[in-house]
């Protein structure tokens, strides 16, 4: 941590203070004049000059961080300062910056780390169950005649009753029931096993004491049941078909979908391989450097992993507010929750940045340029609309930099 001390004075603070004024005075009541219309000496001495300071110091501030940044041009800021006013008269205001400064990284051993990247290969199992999973997405749902029995889904009115009187959250038309998925509590798929088409039954329960509704642990309750349709479901046969549903091009037999399915496993399974490979490389060569981490910094990055997972949980409809009380916490519970995660981070971060400095790796214009068109051509975008979002020319340069940094990691 380093302390700088800006002092924004003379004509700079006297002009600070003359627009205070005339911003202040716009809604001052002095008797005898209009809003905004009283001299500058009869609105301080009603008010005083010291009502002008913390509007003057606002003003100011921008001013006094950009002498901070040329006093301490050669210092690497690695988080948002913290500012304080430390003096303010009617002739100057002093801000007080403290600076979270690069911390020194001391390099150890990052080559020849004996990490190796896990050998990929895929099953005849697995590709066995991947066509299976192919034919789950095609399945039919038939209707049947005779009895509900189990893997049947059951169409289903139900109401359920306490002690003769109907409770909240017990009642459905038209359900969906899969028989076999215990999607409701204990005992009531087995009892719908053997009901016809048009049967009704009355079903008695007793909620599991553990139950969520507190009003409804361990009580006996009746479930009235009603059979409308009972339907089973049918697997596609791997044929002409099934084939031309699937809508692969070039795919017509199982073989070829097997051939199709093994190639999509493995390109999953090396990607999967590449990233915990580098997870360990990384890993490895952290242990064996040192730097003691501003916590600042680690801060900065816990509220950039907060935000990447306000946005995650905001694609599945969810804000922050509702995760806090789905899962009982709060904001400093996530906060202690990813701060592992973001030392972790800062760290493998450091060490590139220091790998990439020792190892004298430059990314040229051009080269940055290069990527930026490729990514841009990847992501179907305009090059001046994805170097916006990703943070611009410079952000590429650095991402090239810690790649080949990595890379440096894999001799």
């Amino acid at each position: 941590m380093k302390e700088v001390l800006i002092k924004i004075e003379g004509k700079e603070w006297q002009d600070a203070l003359d627009k205070a004024f005339k911003k202040l005075n716009k809604d001052a009541k002095i008797d005898g004049f209009r809003p905004g219309k009283a001299p500058k000496e009869v609105f301080i001495k009603k008010y005083g000059m010291t009502s002008l300071y913390m509007e003057a110091a606002e003003a100011s501030l921008n001013r006094a961080y950009e002498l901070m940044l040329e006093k301490n041009g050669d210092d690497i800021i690695v988080a948002q300062p913290e500012i304080n006013i430390s003096a303010v008269t009617d002739e100057y205001v002093e801000f007080k910056f403290n600076l979270t400064l690069k911390p020194e990284v001391k390099l150890g051993k990052y080559q020849g780390l004996g990490v190796k990247k896990e050998t990929v290969k895929v099953t005849k199992e697995e590709v066995k169950d991947a066509i299976e999973q192919t034919r789950q997405r095609y399945i039919e749902n038939i209707d049947k005649e005779g009895q509900v029995a189990d893997g049947d889904i059951a169409i289903i009115d139900f109401e359920g009753f306490k002690d003769g009187v109907a409770f909240d959250g017990g009642k459905g038309e038209d359900y969906s029931l899969k028989i076999g998925s215990h999607t409701f509590i204990p005992g009531f798929e087995e009892q719908v096993i053997g009901m016809e088409k048009g049967e009704e039954k009355d079903i008695n329960l007793t909620f599991p004491s553990d139950y969520h509704v507190d009003d409804l642990k361990g009580k006996d309750v009746v479930f009235k049941v009603k059979v409308k349709e009972i339907k089973e479901q049918k697997l596609p046969e791997l044929d002409k078909d099934f084939f031309l549903d699937l809508g692969m091009e070039g795919i017509e037999t199982e073989e070829q979908l097997a051939k199709q399915l093994e190639e999509n496993i493995k390109t999953r399974k090396e990607a999967e391989a590449e990233n915990k490979y580098l997870d360990d490389l990384l890993e490895a060569a952290a242990k064996n450097t040192k730097i003691d981490i501003p916590e600042a910094m680690i801060e900065e990055e816990i509220d950039r992993i907060i935000k990447q997972y306000e946005e995650n949980l905001k694609m599945q409809g969810i804000t922050l507010e509702m995760f806090y009380q789905f899962t009982n916490s709060d904001e400093q519970a996530l906060r202690d929750q990813m701060k592992e995660e973001a030392s972790k981070r800062v760290t493998y971060r450091l060490m590139l940045e220091e790998i990439a400095n020792v190892e004298k790796i430059e990314v040229t214009d051009e080269d940055a340029e290069t990527e930026a068109i490729n990514l841009a051509t990847k992501y179907q975008m305009e090059k001046d609309e994805f170097l916006k979002l990703f943070g611009g020319i410079e952000m590429v340069k650095y991402d090239l930099k810690m790649r080949q940094a990595i890379e440096v990691l894999k001799k």
